[in-house]
């Protein structure tokens, strides 16, 4: 049995309506990401190296320090999972064009067999919730996420979607 759709109260910014919003966040995104938990814990890779492959995948030849700041973890934390990585031959690393000092990502063609198979099996989840709730519900479901995003990060989240 699914549960069905519920409306938000009228009264949205009451502390109930706020925390059914948190829970709800916080158990959807934890199913989602357990969807792929199981593959990546095969690999001894964790959701860090997931996040890492995503987003240089999306961004091929991002400089690390993008991939820092993009991922909001410690330059140790990242270290260690590009290290692993390379390693495993899923990233490689070049330095830049104007600036040799640059590390520039990309992903190996292992690695972009992986973040596919990965970002299927996210999207297989995704987009059944996506039709089950309909067009107007995700849109409002994005308008909920940006609102989330500080103003002075919007500008790194839409350069994404740019390409």
């Amino acid at each position: 049995m699914t549960a069905q759709p519920q409306s938000a109260s009228p009264l949205f910014l009451r502390e109930p309506e706020i925390r059914r919003g948190l829970e709800l966040l916080y158990f959807g995104n934890s199913h989602v990401t357990r969807s792929i938990d199981r593959g990546l814990g095969q690999m001894g890779l964790g959701r860090a190296h997931h996040r890492a492959l995503y987003f240089i995948a999306r961004r091929p030849d991002m400089t690390v320090s993008d991939l820092l700041a993009l991922l909001a973890i410690t330059k140790q934390s990242l270290g260690r999972v590009l290290n692993e990585l390379t390693e495993r031959g899923f990233v490689e690393s070049r330095p830049g064009d104007r600036d040799r000092r640059q590390r520039l990502l990309r992903l190996t063609p292992s690695g972009k067999a992986l973040e596919a198979d990965l970002y299927d099996a996210l999207r297989a989840k995704l987009s059944a919730a996506y039709q089950k709730a309909g067009q107007e519900a995700v849109g409002g479901f994005w308008a909920v996420l940006e609102g989330l995003i500080p103003e002075n990060e919007f500008p790194r989240v839409e350069a994404l979607r740019r390409g």
